[in-house]
């Protein structure tokens, strides 16, 4: 499979830890959207699209967040422990909806994601827009 096409959407201030999205597209027939281009403790790094995970309340089966300690629905308390949890003990709270399966892949395409951004960050600097990163916050140039 090809990495065919990358648009890079800067986001927010240059000090948000979400940098910008992309939309990738792949053999020129299928597209992924909303993937994540994130500055995290280790560097930047990329987050597939997810969906928050939810369940159903016993009582009258509304539909909730995970984290949710009472029925959005009804209000009764949900019982506790209802998540999976990651290798860290933390609470699963999204689900990837698309992600790369190897290893490679996941590799090549998160290179491929994170040079867009850089390349994009750059020519936003360089044209002053507003949300460039490292400091570049005047506005477009005037003439």
């Amino acid at each position: 499979m090809r990495i065919t096409r990358i648009q890079i959407t800067l986001a927010g201030s240059p000090t948000d830890k979400l940098l910008a999205f992309a939309v990738v597209t792949f053999d020129d027939c299928f597209v992924v959207h909303d993937i994540k281009i994130i500055q995290g403790a280790k560097g930047i790094f990329v987050a597939m699209p997810s969906h928050k995970i939810t369940d159903r309340c016993p009582y009258c089966g509304g539909k909730n967040s995970i984290q949710s300690q009472f029925c959005n629905q009804c209000g009764k308390r949900l019982l506790a422990n209802r998540s999976r949890v990651d290798t860290q003990g933390r609470t699963k709270v999204h689900a990837d909806i698309a992600h790369p399966i190897t290893t490679e892949f996941r590799q090549e395409l998160q290179a491929a994601i994170i040079k867009a951004y850089e390349e994009e960050a750059e020519h936003a600097k360089e044209r002053g827009f507003a949300g460039a990163p490292n400091g570049a916050d005047a506005g477009p140039e005037e003439a």
